[in-house]
Protein backbone atom coordinates (compact mmCIF):
# COMPACT_ATOMS: atom_id res chain seq x y z
CA UNK A 1 0.00 0.00 0.00
CA UNK A 2 1.13 3.55 -0.73
CA UNK A 3 0.33 6.33 1.74
CA UNK A 4 0.54 9.95 0.56
CA UNK A 5 1.69 11.71 3.72
CA UNK A 6 1.52 15.50 3.92
CA UNK A 7 4.42 17.04 5.84
CA UNK A 8 4.89 20.54 7.31
CA UNK A 9 5.54 23.47 4.97
CA UNK A 10 7.23 25.38 7.78
CA UNK A 11 6.79 24.67 11.46
CA UNK A 12 7.86 21.02 12.01
CA UNK A 13 5.07 20.56 14.58
CA UNK A 14 2.46 21.25 11.90
CA UNK A 15 1.94 17.55 11.23
CA UNK A 16 -1.03 15.35 12.06
CA UNK A 17 -1.01 12.53 14.58
CA UNK A 18 -2.14 10.16 11.82
CA UNK A 19 0.80 11.22 9.63
CA UNK A 20 3.24 10.45 12.44
CA UNK A 21 1.60 7.07 12.99
CA UNK A 22 1.84 6.18 9.28
CA UNK A 23 5.48 7.30 9.11
CA UNK A 24 6.30 5.25 12.20
CA UNK A 25 4.66 2.08 10.85
CA UNK A 26 5.78 2.32 7.21
CA UNK A 27 8.70 0.04 6.38
CA UNK A 28 10.00 2.39 3.69
CA UNK A 29 9.68 6.13 3.09
CA UNK A 30 9.95 7.50 -0.45
CA UNK A 31 11.11 11.10 -0.38
CA UNK A 32 12.52 13.89 -2.53
CA UNK A 33 15.48 14.47 -0.22
CA UNK A 34 16.76 12.15 2.49
CA UNK A 35 18.31 15.16 4.24
CA UNK A 36 15.04 17.10 4.57
CA UNK A 37 12.99 14.04 5.50
CA UNK A 38 15.47 12.71 8.06
CA UNK A 39 15.55 16.10 9.80
CA UNK A 40 11.76 16.04 10.15
CA UNK A 41 11.62 12.43 11.35
CA UNK A 42 14.45 12.97 13.83
CA UNK A 43 12.49 15.92 15.25
CA UNK A 44 9.64 13.50 16.01
CA UNK A 45 11.78 10.63 17.25
CA UNK A 46 11.49 8.51 14.11
CA UNK A 47 15.12 8.02 13.13
CA UNK A 48 16.49 4.91 11.46
CA UNK A 49 13.94 4.56 8.65
CA UNK A 50 14.71 3.04 5.25
CA UNK A 51 14.58 5.63 2.44
CA UNK A 52 14.10 5.56 -1.31
CA UNK A 53 14.47 8.72 -3.38
CA UNK A 54 12.07 10.03 -6.03
CA UNK A 55 12.68 13.55 -7.31
CA UNK A 56 13.08 15.64 -10.45
CA UNK A 57 16.24 13.73 -11.36
CA UNK A 58 14.50 10.34 -11.30
CA UNK A 59 13.81 8.50 -14.55
CA UNK A 60 10.78 6.55 -15.71
CA UNK A 61 12.54 3.23 -15.08
CA UNK A 62 13.11 4.24 -11.44
CA UNK A 63 9.38 3.85 -10.80
CA UNK A 64 9.33 0.09 -11.42
CA UNK A 65 11.10 -1.00 -8.21
CA UNK A 66 9.18 1.56 -6.18
CA UNK A 67 5.84 0.20 -7.39
CA UNK A 68 6.99 -3.34 -6.59
CA UNK A 69 7.91 -2.14 -3.11
CA UNK A 70 4.41 -0.73 -2.64
CA UNK A 71 2.96 -4.12 -3.63
CA UNK A 72 4.94 -5.87 -0.92
CA UNK A 73 4.75 -3.52 2.07
CA UNK A 74 3.34 -0.30 3.51
CA UNK A 75 5.21 2.64 2.00
CA UNK A 76 4.91 6.34 2.82
CA UNK A 77 5.46 8.93 0.09
CA UNK A 78 6.49 12.41 1.26
CA UNK A 79 7.72 15.56 -0.45
CA UNK A 80 10.20 18.02 1.03
CA UNK A 81 7.17 19.89 2.37
CA UNK A 82 3.42 19.93 1.87
CA UNK A 83 1.34 17.32 0.09
CA UNK A 84 3.18 14.77 -2.10
CA UNK A 85 2.00 14.38 -5.67
CA UNK A 86 1.15 18.09 -5.87
CA UNK A 87 3.58 19.77 -8.28
CA UNK A 88 6.23 17.12 -7.67
CA UNK A 89 7.38 13.80 -9.22
CA UNK A 90 5.32 11.81 -6.72
CA UNK A 91 2.39 12.16 -9.10
CA UNK A 92 4.06 9.69 -11.49
CA UNK A 93 4.33 7.07 -8.76
CA UNK A 94 0.68 7.54 -7.76
CA UNK A 95 -0.41 7.14 -11.38
CA UNK A 96 1.63 3.97 -11.88
CA UNK A 97 0.45 2.45 -8.60
CA UNK A 98 -3.17 3.04 -9.58
CA UNK A 99 -2.52 1.55 -13.02
CA UNK A 100 -1.13 -1.61 -11.43
CA UNK A 101 -3.85 -1.91 -8.82
CA UNK A 102 -1.81 -0.85 -5.80
CA UNK A 103 -3.99 0.68 -3.08
CA UNK A 104 -3.23 4.39 -2.54
CA UNK A 105 -4.40 6.25 0.58
CA UNK A 106 -4.21 9.97 1.39
CA UNK A 107 -2.95 11.28 4.72
CA UNK A 108 -4.04 14.89 4.51
CA UNK A 109 -2.31 17.81 6.14
CA UNK A 110 -0.60 21.16 5.41
CA UNK A 111 -1.16 22.80 2.02
CA UNK A 112 0.50 26.02 0.89
CA UNK A 113 -2.25 26.49 -1.72
CA UNK A 114 -5.05 26.29 0.82
CA UNK A 115 -2.99 28.43 3.18
CA UNK A 116 -2.78 31.22 0.62
CA UNK A 117 -6.48 31.03 -0.21
CA UNK A 118 -7.50 31.13 3.45
CA UNK A 119 -5.22 34.14 4.05
CA UNK A 120 -6.62 36.00 1.03
CA UNK A 121 -9.91 37.00 2.64
CA UNK A 122 -11.65 36.21 -0.64
CA UNK A 123 -14.56 33.85 -1.17
CA UNK A 124 -13.34 32.26 -4.36
CA UNK A 125 -15.88 30.31 -6.38
CA UNK A 126 -13.17 29.52 -8.90
CA UNK A 127 -9.51 30.20 -9.53
CA UNK A 128 -6.75 29.13 -11.89
CA UNK A 129 -3.81 27.38 -10.28
CA UNK A 130 -0.98 27.75 -12.78
CA UNK A 131 1.77 26.64 -10.43
CA UNK A 132 5.30 26.84 -11.77
CA UNK A 133 5.78 28.94 -14.90
CA UNK A 134 8.33 27.63 -17.43
CA UNK A 135 11.92 28.44 -16.50
CA UNK A 136 12.95 29.18 -20.11
CA UNK A 137 12.32 32.87 -20.89
CA UNK A 138 10.58 32.46 -24.27
CA UNK A 139 8.12 29.84 -23.02
CA UNK A 140 7.63 31.80 -19.83
CA UNK A 141 6.71 34.94 -21.80
CA UNK A 142 4.20 32.98 -23.91
CA UNK A 143 2.53 31.60 -20.80
CA UNK A 144 2.34 35.04 -19.20
CA UNK A 145 0.56 36.38 -22.29
CA UNK A 146 -2.04 33.62 -21.92
CA UNK A 147 -2.52 34.32 -18.23
CA UNK A 148 -3.06 38.03 -18.84
CA UNK A 149 -6.32 37.13 -20.61
CA UNK A 150 -7.73 35.40 -17.53
CA UNK A 151 -10.57 37.08 -15.67
CA UNK A 152 -10.32 34.99 -12.52
CA UNK A 153 -7.85 34.76 -9.69
CA UNK A 154 -4.56 33.22 -10.85
CA UNK A 155 -2.21 31.51 -8.39
CA UNK A 156 1.47 31.09 -9.15
CA UNK A 157 4.35 29.47 -7.31
CA UNK A 158 7.99 29.09 -8.19
CA UNK A 159 11.37 28.28 -6.74
CA UNK A 160 12.62 30.67 -4.01
CA UNK A 161 15.35 32.15 -6.21
CA UNK A 162 12.78 33.30 -8.79
CA UNK A 163 10.87 35.47 -6.30
CA UNK A 164 12.35 38.78 -7.45
CA UNK A 165 12.08 37.75 -11.12
CA UNK A 166 8.40 36.98 -10.62
CA UNK A 167 7.75 40.31 -8.91
CA UNK A 168 9.48 42.04 -11.82
CA UNK A 169 7.09 40.27 -14.18
CA UNK A 170 4.16 41.47 -12.09
CA UNK A 171 5.42 45.04 -12.48
CA UNK A 172 5.63 44.65 -16.24
CA UNK A 173 2.48 42.66 -16.98
CA UNK A 174 0.08 43.14 -14.04
CA UNK A 175 0.87 46.64 -12.68
CA UNK A 176 -2.79 47.49 -11.96
CA UNK A 177 -3.86 44.19 -10.40
CA UNK A 178 -4.17 43.62 -6.68
CA UNK A 179 -1.81 40.87 -5.56
CA UNK A 180 -1.44 38.74 -2.47
CA UNK A 181 2.09 37.51 -1.82
CA UNK A 182 2.63 34.84 0.83
CA UNK A 183 6.20 34.16 1.94
CA UNK A 184 7.43 31.31 4.15
CA UNK A 185 3.97 30.24 5.30
CA UNK A 186 3.82 28.80 8.84
CA UNK A 187 7.45 29.69 9.53
CA UNK A 188 8.64 32.25 12.08
CA UNK A 189 9.43 34.73 9.29
CA UNK A 190 6.05 34.30 7.58
CA UNK A 191 5.01 37.41 5.66
CA UNK A 192 1.77 38.02 3.75
CA UNK A 193 1.46 41.33 1.89
CA UNK A 194 -1.34 42.64 -0.28
CA UNK A 195 -1.67 45.44 -2.83
CA UNK A 196 -0.45 46.40 -6.27
CA UNK A 197 3.08 45.34 -7.06
CA UNK A 198 4.52 48.81 -6.38
CA UNK A 199 2.96 48.75 -2.91
CA UNK A 200 4.26 45.24 -2.24
CA UNK A 201 7.79 46.23 -3.26
CA UNK A 202 7.80 48.93 -0.56
CA UNK A 203 7.95 46.14 1.98
CA UNK A 204 11.14 44.40 3.03
CA UNK A 205 10.88 41.58 0.51
CA UNK A 206 13.80 39.11 0.69
CA UNK A 207 15.82 38.12 -2.34
CA UNK A 208 14.78 34.47 -1.90
CA UNK A 209 11.85 32.86 -0.08
CA UNK A 210 9.30 30.08 -0.42
CA UNK A 211 6.35 31.88 -1.98
CA UNK A 212 2.93 31.71 -3.52
CA UNK A 213 1.33 34.60 -5.38
CA UNK A 214 -2.31 35.35 -6.14
CA UNK A 215 -3.19 37.76 -8.94
CA UNK A 216 -6.69 39.07 -8.35
CA UNK A 217 -8.93 39.69 -11.36
CA UNK A 218 -9.88 43.21 -12.40
CA UNK A 219 -13.56 42.23 -12.26
CA UNK A 220 -14.37 44.73 -9.52
CA UNK A 221 -12.82 47.53 -11.53
CA UNK A 222 -14.91 46.49 -14.55
CA UNK A 223 -18.05 46.46 -12.43
CA UNK A 224 -17.20 49.90 -11.10
CA UNK A 225 -16.79 51.25 -14.65
CA UNK A 226 -20.16 49.77 -15.60
CA UNK A 227 -21.79 51.33 -12.53
CA UNK A 228 -20.23 54.70 -13.33
CA UNK A 229 -21.43 54.44 -16.94
CA UNK A 230 -24.97 53.57 -15.83
CA UNK A 231 -24.94 56.46 -13.35
CA UNK A 232 -23.87 58.88 -16.09
CA UNK A 233 -26.62 57.60 -18.37
CA UNK A 234 -29.26 58.04 -15.70
CA UNK A 235 -28.16 61.64 -15.06
CA UNK A 236 -28.60 62.40 -18.75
Amino acid sequence: MLYLVATPIGDPNEITLRALEILKNSETIICESTKETSILLKKHGLSGKKYEVLNEHSKAEDLRPLVELCKQQDVALVSDCGTPGFCDPGADLVKECRRQGVLVRSVLGPSALMGLISMSGLRLDRFLFRGFLPAENTERAKEIEKLKKENQAVILMDTPYRLQKTLGEMKTHWPDHELILALNLSQENELVVEGKVDQILRNDIPEKAEFMLMIKPLRNNSNQKTQNKNASTSRR
